[in-house]
């Protein structure tokens, strides 16, 4: 016969046991529902300007081969969005001459693979000059990442995020004026500030409205060229 102890041991195991379950169940479950790229993301990744290599789960946009090809961005997506969703803005900075690393995250959530950057400086050894960035959170992990690592990097661009902590590496921080959730104050020790009037947080990538965001009085087209000028001004002026 059981000793009470034992019950207790079992009924204390169970309980756990089926704490993981609806834990795990919910994380899961969690995962399904995220921002879709719109039909815009999907058709860009077969433009006929721009070299698209796909290495497993990372994309490749490359300028044409008379750009200049030693300069890179490795780009974290936001927390939830789908990484293609990001397709038409790298796709105009290749286009102005910059490499773009588009890094697919686990479960669409950045913080699952910190130093998703480590294997791209593998793919490309020819590249001189490395910048990583992101959109909201993926901004704050790629500044999570450089805080603790920043030896290959020449910058970070922080697509309305900011960054994980004060850093002396440059950095670009790009934002839309109606963008409602982003702590603006955490902005203060940037010195390379954009504001884009009438932007808001979704505008950066191509998944349509996003929960909680402020509502855009601009286009999305409009919000992403004018952040592709401010990138390339700053990237164009770190590699004077």
């Amino acid at each position: 016969m059981e000793t009470k102890k034992n019950i207790k041991l079992k009924i204390a195991l169970v309980c756990v046991l089926a704490f993981l379950i609806v834990l795990i169940g919910g994380f899961y479950i969690y995962t399904l529902s995220y921002y879709r790229a719109d039909s815009t993301a999907v058709a860009s990744m077969t433009a006929a300007d721009v070299m698209i290599d796909r290495r497993g789960n990372d994309i490749i946009f490359r300028p044409s081969p008379d750009k200049d090809l030693s300069t890179a961005l490795i780009f974290y997506p936001g927390g939830k969005v789908e990484y293609i969703a990001y397709a038409p803005l790298l796709e105009q900075l290749t286009r102005e001459g910059l490499t773009c690393v588009l890094v697919k995250m686990p479960f669409n959530l950045a913080f699952f693979n910190l130093s998703a950057a480590d294997r791209v400086y593998e793919l490309l050894p020819e590249i001189k000059n490395w910048y990583i960035g992101g959109h909201a959170l993926g901004g704050v992990m790629a500044s999570s990442y450089v805080w603790k690592d920043s030896t290959h990097v020449r910058g970070l661009v922080l697509l309305g995020a900011y960054p994980f902590t004060s850093s002396s590496l440059p950095t670009l921080a790009v934002y839309g004026s109606e963008d409602v959730k982003l702590e603006k104050k955490k902005l203060e020790g940037v010195k390379n500030v954009v504001e884009i009037m009438g932007g808001n947080s979704a505008g950066f990538g191509n998944y349509g409205d996003q929960f909680g965001d402020g509502t855009a009085t601009i286009t999305r087209e409009d919000q992403q060229a004018q952040t592709v000028r401010a990138v390339m001004d700053f990237i164009g002026n770190k590699n004077k």
